[in-house]
């Protein structure tokens, strides 16, 4: 028969590795929790970089306008071309080039998205998401520059005149474009549409 000392002392210390292990489940619980938080609160500030005005780079927005500027360059001087070949008034020449420096910007974008999986659908949206701000800004200080320089627009394409022009307006909206381009892929819009896919 136990002594009654020894059997409380026997209750006492099992209730002691109990009350320890209970401690210490609730260490393990609090540790997980906690790093689960900092976890978390990294990938939010991940995230937030990425998306955010601050984690865009310069050179993200220049890369997104250069790839812009290709299109409406080729759109401009095809559009210049055939306005001299069919003899339009300057108008008629301005609208067509920036007619076609749309087609050929959605094209670019578009030739890249559908190499990704997309449908002609999806890759038409993802074109007209991406490219349509930055064309406008683009186009509106192209064409504004190339009518306000004297003779731009009434040389021929032998003219130096025409193409120093038209170099200087693609150069000048490339510069002005890119901020805005910055601004929007930080707040995922613009070309941060077409970055999604291209890291699949």
């Amino acid at each position: 028969m136990a002594h009654p000392a020894q059997h409380e002392h026997h209750e006492h210390h099992e209730h002691h590795e109990h009350h320890g292990h209970d401690e210490q489940r609730e260490h393990h619980e609090r540790h997980d929790r906690h790093g689960h938080g900092h976890q978390g609160q990294g990938a939010h500030d991940h995230h937030h970089a990425a998306v955010g005005g601050g984690g865009t780079s310069w050179r993200t927005a220049a890369q997104a306008t250069l790839h812009c500027l290709t299109g409406c360059a080729i759109g401009e001087i095809l559009g210049m071309v055939l306005g001299t070949a069919f003899g339009l008034h300057n108008g008629a020449t301005v609208v067509v080039s920036i007619l076609l420096a749309f087609v050929f910007g959605y094209a670019l974008t578009m030739r890249g998205v559908l190499k990704a999986g997309l449908d002609v659908g999806a890759a038409v949206k993802v074109a007209l998401a991406a490219d349509t701000v930055s064309i406008l800004v683009m186009e509106l200080i192209d064409n504004t520059v190339m009518v306000t320089v004297p003779g731009a627009m009434d040389a021929g394409l032998g003219d130096l005149l025409f193409w120093v022009s038209l170099a200087g307006s693609l150069v000048l909206a490339f510069g002005l474009t890119v901020p805005v381009n910055r601004w929007m892929i930080g707040r995922g819009r613009g070309h941060a549409v077409v970055h999604a896919y291209h890291q699949h």
